[in-house]
């Protein structure tokens, strides 16, 4: 995905996170479903996600036999990594330092969480 990617949805994060934990060969729509903890969905509603996935450009479909096998376009890092984009674009005007103000902020950090955080910081620089 090349160009500025679409969000997902809550739903269809939720097969794309089965879909990224299962092997790179690709999966079928089974496979997805077997991924879903109880109570699963009915098949045609996974079927009808990968349609959706696939026109969006996160899924890629290839078929093999009797059934479509999907793979992602995009990894979950990368994905992550645009929303988080997104977020910081939108919403703190670009600025990672005020996103991450933030959420240092909202989350009551500990002593150890800033301690991890700080090490963070300094590994990246150097």
């Amino acid at each position: 995905m090349k160009e500025k990617q679409r969000q997902l949805t809550k739903a269809e994060t939720q097969v794309m996170n089965i879909i990224w934990g299962l092997p790179a060969e690709g999966c079928t729509v089974q496979e997805i479903l077997d991924g879903y903890p109880d109570p699963k969905p009915a098949y045609t509603t996974v079927l009808t996600f990968t349609k959706i996935l696939t026109e969006k450009g996160f899924l890629l479909a290839k078929k093999v036999g009797k059934a479509n096998r999907f793979t992602p376009t995009v990894s979950r890092e990368d994905y992550k990594a645009s929303v988080v984009n997104d977020v910081k674009d939108t919403f703190f005007g670009g600025s990672f330092t005020s996103l991450v103000s933030f959420f240092a902020k909202r989350e009551q950090l500990t002593k150890d969480e800033i301690e991890e955080l700080r090490n963070i910081i300094k590994e990246g620089l150097e």
